[in-house]
């Protein structure tokens, strides 16, 4: 019988192991090892993983930076979890809601042998799930029968590639901004969030198109939030494409740059402790903008553009676009939204991010 095709490929078993951490299975990387992410794991199974040997726990280098616990791998640290850890304990490590009131959680011992690169590949996974960065894991001899394998090749090569898109659906949508509104939707072949175009009139393939790349902002967007200025720079790029009587604005969901809207909450949670917006994404363990804004690229390109006035303060969109083949023609600047409540997000932005403001 044949039943080659019918197995998961790399990439379908990718989007198994993305589910199944957030579930709070462990996953197989390499035969010789399991991860699990802390932020779902439970008792039992921290029991199951302890019984099989002695755990690490792997956390990003801004992670650890905050902990003080010494980096040996780059961008990683790999702790040496105490026999007498609990759950909450290596919860405390991953989320760093309590941090101000419970300062001194170590001190740490950290490994510096070995390769790292499977601690690597489970941090990049469990970031890939949206969920904290930070992945227990165990040496096994024999892995446990139903769990997902991957190898570390498969995982960081398929979270490095790019999507190719394919169109779903579109339909004429009249809009505030314009009556002439067509949205259309584009799903990845990677099994990821699916994107939106919102084309406004009929804009002409053959000349630079009005666009903006605006990624998912739920606080901003949907509830009028006045922690950052999405909701309003959507609205202007609508309506001065309704103006113009053409332009296209691609929809991107990637939630709080990237790191999902749970997280984006403990960002701003962080943010009412005092840190900046960066300042909080780095003591939870993510970079400063996790977005991939080669996807803003390949979906102009599917829609028939080589060419762009781009709505944007954000300069790395500008030298994204130009190096995945979109010729930048004009940076349109979308200076709006500015509030009291925003002033310091924005001055971050500024500052730390390079947005011209």
């Amino acid at each position: 019988m044949m039943t080659g095709s019918l197995c998961p490929s790399p990439a379908e078993r990718l989007n198994r192991a993305r589910a199944d951490l957030r579930m709070g299975l462990p996953v197989v990387l390499d035969e010789t090892t399991l991860a699990a992410s802390v932020e779902s794991l439970d008792p039992a199974r921290l029991a199951a993983m302890r019984a099989l040997g002695p755990l690490t726990l792997a956390i990003t280098s801004w992670r650890a930076e905050t902990l003080k616990a010494r980096v040996y791998d780059g961008d990683l640290a790999r702790i040496m979890v105490p026999e007498s850890a609990d759950l909450r304990w290596l919860q405390a490590i991953a989320d760093p809601a309590d941090d101000l009131a419970t300062p001194m959680k170590g001190p740490f011992r950290t490994q510096r042998e070995d390769d790292a690169s499977v601690a690597r590949a489970a941090i990049r996974l469990v970031k890939s799930a949206q969920l904290l960065p930070a992945a227990l894991l165990v040496q096994v001899a024999d892995a446990p029968e139903g769990l997902t394998r991957l190898t570390v090749t498969e995982a960081m090569e398929g979270m490095a590639n790019e999507a190719r898109f394919a169109p779903v659906s579109a339909a004429r949508v009249p809009l505030r901004a314009s009556e002439a509104g067509r949205v259309h939707v584009f799903r990845p072949d990677n099994g990821a969030e699916e994107h939106y175009a919102i084309e406004i009139g009929a804009p002409d393939r053959m000349k630079p198109v009005l666009a903006r790349l605006h990624s998912a902002c739920f606080t901003g967007d949907v509830l009028g939030s006045l922690k950052c200025d999405c909701g309003p720079q959507l609205d202007a790029a609508l309506r001065q494409m309704g103006e113009a009587g053409a332009g296209v604005l691609l929809y991107l969901n990637q939630e709080g740059r990237g790191i999902g809207l749970a997280n984006k909450m403990r960002a701003y949670s962080l943010q009412d402790q005092g840190f900046d917006t960066v300042e909080a994404n780095h003591r939870l363990g993510f970079e400063d903008d996790e977005r991939d804004f080669r996807i803003g690229a390949a979906l102009l390109k599917r829609l028939g553009f080589s060419q762009t006035r781009l709505l944007t303060n954000n300069p790395k969109k500008v030298a994204m676009l130009q190096s995945h083949g979109i010729d930048v023609v004009e940076r349109v600047p979308l200076k709006v939204g500015m509030s009291r409540f925003n002033a310091n997000y924005l001055a971050t932005k500024a500052a730390k991010s390079g947005h011209i403001l």
